[in-house]
């Protein structure tokens, strides 16, 4: 199917060839007939695309801060590295969507195949949408005029926040498409609308729909203005769609208001705002989010999980419904705001010269096909019967991005397919890295004969059931770390391999780190006894994400603490027996990702894993002591490692290595030439069930055994 992306990196406008998505679970899978250009949203990503390295920055100053502390912490390649692989991932375009429902997924009951329905999906011929992102479009109401949903939702939610009454006046401060928009809904509820804007066409077709537009470049001075139209009163409200970097806005905004005023700004301006503006007036301010409340919550937007009706009146499912029944109505009328169609094919006609355009709104245009669903689309011709060690990756996300492509590059490993669940970023991988196929359905990839290895880096809660199914269909499995999130999960993983005698390896990289092979040498192979301190300093993570979801992400001790408590196992050369952890806070729980984790070995080891998410992220993110025969060994950061007590050992430094590379260069050869996994099986299972015990330790108060036997 056909998409349109952006480049970040160059600007470049693209019209990509990607595998259609595969319906999700609560989601509902669309054929598009028309979608919106947002022109003003879209214009601001192609100009930043197109901007060098310096004025992207100079836009966006906090994360230069951040790009600088990376630098100081993990050295000036990795952060080169991490800032170009975030610049090279495409970002898909537009988010006003139309079409016909062909299927839906697991749990999904309003809606069904047939069924007309607006969202927010980008511009693809076929998209997946949650359910609570979708609404039914009413029988009168045309595919193009429906296109027009979701950004009238933007500007209904910012005369939601204003709360406006019958008979009050509100200026309206930019007549783009969603300042038109506004200012029809405010003329259907009963308000007097005062609208301003530089551009005559706009002004035009704002006066056209009933609002008292201007242009102030004919020299009229809007506060002014305002203050004669209300009789010296001040305008009841202002709502700011306007798109501009000046403090002018806000500061007129306040002028042109009444004494206990309020203003909504939905559009994005300067906000130096003057403190004496607003106190003489009492005014109120509000930034306006989006389409409104909903949008941004996992909960409501991916699970699905509705706001009751009597306690949010208004979702933002329920502000696309509210758009779609004026749309039904007449009280909002967009045909006249419509500029042009263009073929999806034709797309350059709006974005080759975007940010010259004088368009209101451009509508593009798809074909009524009903041709079969493509989930593969073939790179190149690369051929892989008769060859051992081919590869499939399972999942398209940053960490694949960034670290597992270019170390199995590095390893000169061949992959025949890389899965994505959208398509978009498998697609744009396969092509940098020479994959043969990209594809959406990873049961193709379990299909093929040819594939011997399956790399799966998807989400923690999708780990334990595609590694089964892996093992089932006869591959091998290397998974990002966590194997599984519950002893259930780890029971039918085992129950498969057994079944299935092909080798699992866990990311638990950090063992194969120069550094960390290193300090196994030192250490000798005597099995003494060591003392252990390790510390990850892991950044704060916010409690929405779906990384501290138990069911999704299993916390940030399954999910990623789990790599210390491997690396504590390769040194001590020995097995967890007893695991207890003690996490800050009176009401600290399994999802707490500031703890301490204590590690008894058989062979008589301690260790402890301080695990902290409130550190500053100036400071290095990992270090490591370990104390053997009156010996020390202390790591930081994988950039130098220092010994005391070692004969002729005192200091080692390299660039930061976390032993990527070198997993990866093993991994592939031990698959292409046989042999045993590159981490025992034991090993693998101990460090998965001594994290469960943590989350165990920590609810139950008290020291906990570990049970090999499930």
């Amino acid at each position: 199917m056909k998409q349109i992306t952006q480049d970040l990196k160059d600007g470049n406008t693209v019209l990509e060839e990607v595998p259609a998505p595969v319906v999700k679970g609560g989601q509902v899978l669309i054929k598009t007939s028309r979608t919106l250009v947002s022109l003003g949203t879209e214009r601001m990503l192609v100009e930043f695309g197109k901007a060098n390295l310096l004025q992207k920055a100079m836009q966006q100053p906090e994360r230069v801060k951040m790009v600088y502390d990376k630098v100081k912490t993990d050295g000036l390649k990795p952060t080169i590295d991490a800032v170009f692989n975030k610049l090279g991932q495409p970002l898909p375009l537009g988010y006003c969507n139309v079409g016909k429902v062909v299927a839906v997924g697991r749990g999904v009951t309003e809606f069904k195949p047939g069924d007309r329905v607006a969202s927010n999906g980008p511009h693809a011929e076929y998209v997946s949408v949650p359910q609570n992102l979708v609404a039914h479009v009413p029988d009168n109401v045309s595919d193009e005029e429906a296109a027009f949903t979701v950004i009238g939702a933007i500007g209904l939610q910012g005369i939601r926040l204003i709360n406006p009454t019958f008979g009050e006046t509100v200026v309206v401060v930019g007549l783009g498409l969603i300042g038109l928009l506004t200012a029809q809904l405010l003329v259907a509820n009963g308000c007097k609308v005062i609208g301003f804007d530089f551009d005559r066409q706009k002004v035009s077709l704002a006066a056209e729909a009933g609002i008292m537009a201007y242009n102030p470049a004919e020299g009229i001075d809007q506060v002014k203005l305002v203050e004669n139209i209300t009789n010296s009163v001040g305008a009841d409200a202002v709502i700011i769609t306007a798109s501009n970097k000046s403090n002018d806005i806000i500061a007129q905004a306040a002028h042109m208001s009444r004494k206990r005023g309020r203003i909504v700004l939905v559009g994005v301006i300067g906000l130096d705002i003057n403190r004496a503006d607003f106190y003489e007036k009492e005014l109120s301010f509000q930034v306006s989010c989006s389409y409104g409340p909903g949008r941004y919550d996992d909960n409501y937007e991916q699970k699905g999980n509705d706001y009751p009706l009597p306690f949010v009146r208004w979702t933002e499912k329920r502000n696309f419904e509210a758009v779609l029944q004026a749309l039904c109505t007449g009280a909002l009328k967009v045909k006249p705001l419509i500029t042009e169609r263009v073929s999806i094919e034709d797309y350059q006609q709006i974005y080759g010269n975007i940010s010259a355009a004088g368009s209101i709104a451009s509508i593009l245009e798809y074909a009524d096909n009903d041709g079969p669903l493509n989930r593969v689309v073939q790179l190149n011709n690369n051929t892989f019967s008769g060859q051992t060690g081919v590869i499939a990756v399972i999942g398209a996300g940053n960490f694949t991005s960034a670290m597992i492509l270019p170390s199995l590059r590095k390893a000169s490993a061949s992959i025949k397919y890389i899965a994505s669940s959208g398509g978009l970023t498998g697609t744009t991988l396969a092509k940098k890295y020479n994959i043969a196929n990209s594809t959406t359905d990873y049961k193709t990839v379990l299909d093929d004969k040819d594939v011997d290895l399956v790399l799966i880096t998807t989400r923690h809660n999708l780990h334990a059931q595609m590694v089964v199914e892996a093992l089932e269909a006869g591959k091998h499995v290397f998974v990002e770390k966590p194997l599984a999130l519950n002893t259930d999960e780890l029971k039918n993983i085992l129950q498969a391999y057994t079944a299935n005698p092909k080798t699992i390896t866990v990311g638990f990289n950090r063992r194969f780190a120069p550094l960390a092979v290193k300090m196994k040498q030192l250490l000798g192979s005597a099995n003494t006894p060591v003392n252990i301190i390790a510390t990850m300093n892991a950044g704060f993570i916010p409690q929405n994400s779906w990384v501290h979801d138990m069911q999704v992400g299993g916390g940030r001790i399954i999910g990623e603490a789990c790599h210390f408590i491997d690396l504590c196992t390769y040194l001590t050369g020995s097995m967890v027996k007893e695991v207890c952890m003690n996490a800050m806070g009176v009401n600290a729980d399994e999802q707490t990702d500031n703890a301490s984790i204590i590690l008894r070995y058989e062979n008589g080891s301690n260790a402890v894993i301080n695990y902290f998410a409130n550190g500053s992220k100036a400071y290095a993110k990992e270090r490591l002591e370990v104390y053997s025969q009156e010996r020390t060994l202390v790591m930081d950061n994988w950039r130098k490692l220092h010994g005391y007590g070692f004969k002729g050992f005192s200091s080692l430094s390299s660039g930061q290595d976390k032993g990527h590379a070198k997993q990866f260069e093993l991994l592939v050869n031990g698959v292409k030439h046989g042999g045993e996994a590159i981490i025992p099986i034991n090993e693998i299972i101990n460090t998965t069930l001594a994290s469960f015990a943590a989350i165990e330790s920590l609810k139950t108060n008290s020291w906990v055994t570990l049970n090999a036997d499930l």
